[in-house]
């Protein structure tokens, strides 16, 4: 247990060495990234390093296999430097034996990563959203699903209008049972408007069966009310916009991640993309684990044999294959084309069951 203790100390060392630098790397670029996206628009340096702060933990998230892949690496090279594996082998101990504390410390830091990492991500990626929404137009404009059906917020110069409706087709191109409220600036609601549907078309929503009240003081809003057969309604909203508001499944936290996936079904909206991610996030700590044994499977090797650059490398380049496979079947289970926990679950499977095989064969020949 000592030796296990020794081992799983030194790669907790070399993973947050790796993380600390990437994100002092990642943080850099993003603020440089910031400045050229908010340098005109009279953002302060302040902050541009807030949102520096906001988006970097989501390329943190992002890139935390590679992270593992480089921890693993540093970590069994300074080994063979200093021949400690070989008094590891000398003392009887396999390879797979040597292996268990550091591919333990990353089931932990998955698990980690999904219980606790996720939920902070997706706040601050969240806020991140909302701030430079707000620093490009000045009115942000936000959309949340509930039990009560669908909730919009388009802003503009003219104040804020507020739109509920109980469902929505899967492109959320078109609403149905909805209601209008918009609000002055300073002085409260303006007028009230229902409708049997509103598509959003070209800048402005288009009404359907719809009846406007005035909401003026001391205005009689069922005795002025006006029906419409067809009412325009400006929009600052696009189709791309409501889309990204509850697109992006990593704004959300994987604890409210199930009932979000409920709510947009009964919404009318497609959750596979939400489900695909759950998924995906329930195997990230055997995915982790998986990039553990493959860069450890080309650099349990003393330095006297050569080739250390050429077989870090090789880790590497089988690290990105790995996970842009990965990626490729989250899409194909996004579209549809493959089932969900096919697509979320068999590349890290897969990614194990390939570095055992290397990781055996370098053993036993």
């Amino acid at each position: 247990m000592i030796l296990h203790y020794y081992f799983a100390r030194r790669f907790i060392w070399s993973f947050l060495i790796i993380t600390m630098i990437l994100y002092s790397l990642v943080a850099l670029v993003d603020l440089v990234d910031q400045t050229r996206k908010f340098g005109d628009l009279g953002v302060s340096f302040g902050q541009l390093v807030g949102l520096t702060l906001l988006n970097a933990p989501e390329t943190v998230n992002q890139i935390l296999p590679l992270i593992m892949i480089l921890a693993t690496i540093v970590l069994f090279v300074n080994f063979a430097r200093t021949s400690e594996l070989v008094a590891t082998r000398a003392a009887g101990r396999s390879a797979l034996s040597a292996l268990m504390a550091p591919v333990a410390v990353a089931m932990l830091i998955g698990a980690f990563a999904v219980t606790m990492l996720n939920p902070i991500v997706a706040g601050t990626s969240s806020k991140y959203s909302q701030l430079t929404e707000s620093y490009r137009s000045g009115g942000a404009s936000t959309l949340s699903i509930s039990s009560e059906g669908l909730w919009l917020r388009q802003g503009g110069e003219t104040g804020q209008t507020v739109i509920r409706a109980w469902r929505s087709n899967q492109d959320a191109s078109v609403l149905y049972d909805v209601t209008f409220l918009e609000y002055e600036p300073g002085t409260g609601p303006r007028r009230r408007v229902a409708a049997q549907s509103a598509a959003l078309e070209e800048g402005a929503w288009m009404l359907t069966n719809a009846k406007e009240w005035p909401l003026a003081p001391g205005v009689n809003a069922e005795a002025t009310s006006v029906t419409h057969e067809r009412l325009r309604i400006p929009s600052t909203l696009t189709l791309e916009q409501i889309r990204e508001s509850f697109g992006r499944p990593g704004s959300i936290s994987i604890w409210a991640l199930p009932d979000f996936i409920r709510q947009l079904d009964q919404a009318g909206f497609s959750s596979r993309q939400h489900r695909v991610w759950l998924q995906s996030e329930l195997a990230r700590p055997l995915f982790l684990m998986s990039m553990v044994l493959v860069a450890s499977a080309f650099t349990m090797r003393h330095t006297r044999f050569g080739g250390t650059g050429l077989a870090v490398l090789a880790a590497v380049l089988l690290g990105f294959g790995l996970y842009f496979i990965r990626s490729f079947a989250q899409i194909l289970g996004e579209n549809g084309q493959i089932p969900v926990y096919l697509a979320a679950w068999a590349p890290p499977v897969a990614s194990v069951m390939l570095a055992l095989g290397l990781l055996l064969h370098a053993e036993d020949g």
